[in-house]
């Protein structure tokens, strides 16, 4: 059974007549009587009588006309429950964003993604990227921003944004101030301050591992804000992504010896089709050029 052939049956009740019910529904009277004989077929029995001039409704055509206006109904309301969402809203979009994501750098791409799409409201919730993973699996978000240092499995679709190096936050004065960059060797007997949101802790650990360097772990916290506020008291020095910004005074070097970077990626759901909201965000995302970022680093990672 399909709507047009109960928007058809439900014209002739109106008319009582198959000419005018065919020029009210803007088709061809074969076209409509087509349409009503399998729509008798498939409910088994005849549903008008046409007898000379005269149309009636037979007992069965009765007994489906308002059961048959209901559906016609619910589906009328649930297409303008549809239309007023998307007219009102625009649609949503719910992304999910590593914790560590400077967010001076990517506020700069959603601005520019509201004011390409200004009526679709884009709601955020930070977590960790293993996290981020699981809500996008179950739907929590649809898109999420994050890194990791041994990128994601094919269950999820990645377009890297940008590439930042890792950067060692230093107190004014620090011994390692003079330097351009900061080799992991010359840290080795400081004092560690852990940031626990750090993906990449566990890398840059067994970096310094391998390369016998041994540091006090001093402090270990989620708050970016009190790590920065203890490297600037001169109680330890940390490793920061190069875009996050940092307290006034705390002074960053690159690491190098070896360089590590990281690249920041969107990810969705392989194999997911997209709403209308978020084929709009991809889209934006990949025209957007990211400051100090070169052609080449806006590609796909496989």
């Amino acid at each position: 059974m399909e709507m047009h052939q109960i928007r058809y049956f439900l014209a002739i009740c109106e008319t009582l007549n198959f000419t005018r019910a065919a020029e009210r529904c803007h088709v061809t009277q074969p076209a409509l009587t087509r349409a009503i004989q399998k729509l008798e077929e498939e409910v088994g029995g005849l549903l008008f009588r046409r007898e000379r001039n005269s149309t009636h409704l037979t007992h069965l055509g009765q007994l489906m006309e308002p059961h048959l206006r209901q559906v016609l109904t619910d589906s009328e309301a649930a297409m303008t429950t549809a239309r007023s969402f998307l007219t009102n809203h625009g649609g949503s979009l719910k992304l999910g964003v590593m914790c560590t994501i400077g967010p001076l750098r990517f506020v700069g791409f959603l601005s520019h993604f509201q004011q390409s799409c200004p009526d679709i409201l884009v709601s955020m919730t930070e977590a960790m990227p293993d996290r981020l993973c699981e809500m996008l699996k179950a739907e929590e978000v649809e898109v999420a921003v994050a890194s990791h240092p041994h990128g994601f499995d094919d269950r999820f679709h990645a377009i890297r944004l940008y590439r930042e190096r890792y950067v060692v936050a230093l107190p004014p004065g620090h011994r390692l101030e003079r330097k351009n960059a900061v080799s992991v060797v010359d840290l080795s007997g400081e004092s560690y301050l852990s940031r626990a949101n750090c993906e990449y802790y566990d890398y840059l650990s067994d970096i310094c591992r391998e390369r016998q360097v041994q540091m006090r772990d001093a402090y270990r916290s989620e708050q970016e804000d009190w790590i920065q506020s203890m490297v600037l008291a001169g109680m330890g020095i940390c490793f920061l992504p190069e875009y996050l910004p940092v307290l006034p005074g705390v002074q960053t070097r690159p690491l190098i010896d070896p360089e590590v970077t990281r690249d920041v990626v969107l990810l969705t759901v392989a194999g997911r089709r997209y709403t209308q909201p978020v084929e709009s965000f991809v889209k934006a995302i990949r025209r957007y050029v990211w400051p100090s970022v070169t052609a080449d680093q806006s590609t796909l990672v496989d």
